[in-house]
Parts: structure tokens; sequence; C-alpha cells
């Protein structure tokens, strides 16, 4: 089964095949960075505009990567939330539109399913259940994962998410958008120990975050100190020190709770240097594994639309999927309430 993926929840045009059989065929990505960052953040106008512009031409090039032609797609798999509203109805009406012309299945995906199954992409791969740490744009979630669908929400962000957290403090020591990927970069040139930031919720007896009073910790460290390259660097690596240690123990105590030995880390802030390595060797001593997608699919991208849509279509066989006649988009969806394939 071939499977087109098409992922414009935000700033990302991705597109992708996944073949049931042979894998992931080919995908590209643009990205929009460039153009929002004269902004200082994402403009939805902006970002919908662009998404019209690109999505037919990199399906063109990514079928050609795959030498594949567009009648041999068996299903279509779009974004169908959360996100930015104008940008998910690019992809969900290209997607309506193509199913109903090839007169095959479309399948409106949640954004943060696809997330959570990438690391399945990947060798090796955790196999369920599993816990999964979410920490994408503005999500920092545990969740329980006992099969395709069947999701248990057992922890999330009060307020800021850890990836805002990243963007507002980055904005802070004067780096710019985005700045997550800037600050952590930072980050490696800062001494360890010169300040000690608080760690919100470390404590709390319960699996949520609360990363907004970190980012004003952050604001009050700034203000005291006669900024330098260097301390500004150290300040990033106190900031990453704080976020890496409560997600860390945060995802420990989940699967101590559960009893669970797998841990699945996605979206944006896992491809963090420090988080990886802080996870699996404190995982590791416990006797749990840690699974993160390839850097690539870290981001938003089609790769893991068309995934999640192939095993939903594999989890149903039996199931009539009908081509599209009509297609919505959530622009807020709770993952917990996506039904189960077979319902």
């Amino acid at each position: 089964m071939l499977v087109l993926g098409i992922e414009t929840s935000c700033d990302e045009t991705g597109i992708a095949l996944f073949d049931t059989k042979r894998g992931l065929l080919s995908h590209t990505l643009y990205s929009q960075i460039e153009m929002h960052s004269e902004y200082g953040g994402v403009v939805p106008e902006l970002a919908s505009r662009d998404h019209i512009r690109r999505v037919l031409p990199l399906v063109k090039q990514t079928l050609h990567a795959a030498k594949c032609e567009l009648h041999e797609i068996d299903a279509i798999a779009y974004t169908q939330g959360p996100g930015l509203a104008g940008a998910l109805l690019v992809g969900a009406s290209i997607g309506a539109a193509l199913s109903f012309a090839l007169k095959i299945p479309a399948l409106g995906i949640h954004h943060l399913e696809g997330h959570l199954l990438s690391p399945l992409l990947s060798t090796p791969a955790p196999s369920f259940p599993f816990i999964a740490l979410l920490v994408s744009g503005g999500h920092t979630q545990l969740m329980q994962v006992d099969a395709i669908g069947c999701y248990k929400l057992l922890g999330e962000t009060v307020d800021d998410a850890a990836g805002e957290a990243f963007d507002k403090t980055a904005k802070l020591l004067g780096l710019g958008y985005p700045g997550g990927a800037a600050l952590s970069k930072l980050a490696r040139q800062g001494q360890a120990g010169r300040f000690k930031l608080p760690r919100p919720m470390l404590n709390s007896g319960d699996l949520n975050f609360s990363f907004s009073g970190l980012k004003t910790a952050v604001l009050t460290l700034i203000n005291k100190q006669e900024i330098t390259q260097q301390t500004s660097a150290d300040i990033a690596l106190a900031f990453q020190e704080a976020i890496v240690e409560v997600l860390t123990e945060k995802s420990l105590t989940a699967l101590s709770r559960t009893g669970l030995t797998q841990l699945v880390v996605a979206g944006g802030v896992g491809a963090n240097d420090q988080l990886r390595q802080n996870l699996s060797s404190k995982a590791s001593a416990k006797g749990a594994t840690v699974f993160y997608p390839e850097l690539e699919f870290c981001t938003d991208n089609g790769a893991m639309i068309a995934f999640a849509g192939a095993m939903r279509l594999q989890a149903s066989p039996d199931k009539i999927w009908p081509p599209a006649s009509s297609f919505t988009v959530n622009a807020r969806w709770n993952l917990e309430m996506l039904e189960e394939p077979d319902d």
C-alpha cells in the first residue's frame, strides 16, 4: 500500500511517500523559517500563502524521487490538526481533491500522532506499549501509548511548553527566531555551575509541566548581569539544564508509575543533544530504553503523516475508506479524542 503524506500545519511544507512493504520511499520538506524570521515569529497568513505555492511542486518532486506515478498512490494522509487553521486548510483541500480525483481514500491525521509514531520509522523501533514524551512546538505532554489510536494522557504543560520556553528565552538573549536551536548551540559554550535556575514543578507529585516561570527567572537573571557573550552562554546552559532535568525526571517517573520500559521522545526539542544524552543515560541505569526519531523527522515533516496514515489503514483492513467528498480541519484537537482504528 502506497500512501502520500501531506503536512502543512504551521511553517513547514512536508510531502512523503510511504509504502507498507518497502518503507519510506522519498520525502521532501520546505521550511519557511527565513521568511518568518524577519517578523520574529510565524505569520499565519504568510504561512498559508506559501503552502499554496509549495505543495504541488513538492508532490511532483517526491513522486519523481520515488520513481512513482500519481495513479500508483493507494491513499492520501494529510494533517487535519492541530495547527494554524489557514495552513491546515491548504493541505486538507489538496489531499481531498487528490482523493476525489484518483478515487482513493483520504485520511485526516492528528499532527501529534504523527510525531508520536515517528520513532517507529527508525531502526531499532519501539514496540507497543510505550511512554511518549511529546515536545513539539506548543506541546509538552507525556502519553501512554498502548496501540495505534489508543493514547492516554499522563501529564502536560499548564502554561508555556518546552519549545515555547526555548524560543522566548532565546529572544531574551537576543538570538532571534527561531531560537531553540540557536540557544542550544550557544549553551555548548557555557560554563556549567555558574548560574542555577529553578526546576518548575519538579517535585509537584504529578506529571505536569510549567515553563513560563523559568523564562521569568531568566529575565530576572539577565537584568542583574552585565551581559557578555560568555554570560549569555552561561545563562543559556543553565536554562537548558533546567529544562532537561525536568523533562528527564518526569519521563522516568512516568515509566516507573506505569511499569513500562520503553520511552519514545518526539518533536523538535527531541533533537536537543543534552536531552538525548541525559535521558538515555538515566533511563539505561533504570533498565529502560529510549527511542528517538531521526533528526530530520524531529521537525514537522510529511514522512510522519504518511506513516501514521499507513498504520491506521493497516490497523483497519476491513474498513471501507471512501474517497473524500468533503474535508474539515481541527485547529485545536485533543489527542485523546482520537478514535481507535477499528471504531
